[in-house]
């Protein structure tokens, strides 16, 4: 006769039937992103601390900026190594600085579980994320082509036209062809 196997039918505990059930895998899964939630409210970076990151993760935009620009990916890969590391303080350039904090404005912007911070100025006067501040961590998001160091008219006189006079002296065009008009006779080898 075949061997019984009593682990087979013994009754589960109710943890058991719990997690196994679709509705406890919701609960569980919930109650972590709850768990989460709350540990991301707890940790909001201040605002001191978004003002003093962002202007550094700019300062060391301004300055890596003297090399050749590639891709989104480039950026992307700058951004990410901004967000862990510090500017050089001893290579600050004085004229780059006095003009982007005399044309630009960050503003931190508190939302429920993270804060952002915005970089206001002509181009963007509604603001551009240049960071994201949750867990204690303030991620970079800058561009160089978000900031205004220079200014300058958009357009000159209106009066201007755009296209300059430009006369060509005749000697420079070169000999006319001698046209004949031509009339069709016909195929010759018909």
């Amino acid at each position: 006769m075949d061997q019984f196997n009593r682990d087979t039918y013994k009754k589960k505990s109710l943890f058991q039937e719990f997690y196994g059930s679709c509705l406890g895998k919701i609960i569980i899964l919930a109650g972590f992103f709850f768990v989460l939630f709350i540990m991301a409210v707890i940790s909001v970076p201040t605002d001191t601390m978004m003002q003093e990151e962002t202007e550094d993760n700019i300062r060391q935009c301004l300055q890596d900026n003297d090399s050749i620009k590639g891709d989104i990916i480039d950026d992307i890969v700058n951004n990410i190594s901004r967000t862990y590391s510090e500017a050089d303080t001893t290579v600050n350039d004085k004229e780059i600085m006095d003009a982007y904090h005399k044309y630009n404005t960050v503003e931190v912007v508190d939302h429920t579980w993270y804060k952002t911070a915005r970089l206001i100025n002509n181009t963007h006067p509604q603001g551009v994320k240049v960071g994201w501040g949750v867990f204690g961590t303030v991620i970079s998001t800058v561009y160089y082509d978000d900031m205004v160091l220079t200014t300058g008219p958009v357009r000159g006189a209106y009066d201007k036209k755009l296209l300059p006079d430009t006369s060509v002296p005749d000697d420079d065009l070169g000999e006319n062809p001698n046209l004949q008009p031509y009339h069709y006779q016909g195929n010759p080898d018909n």
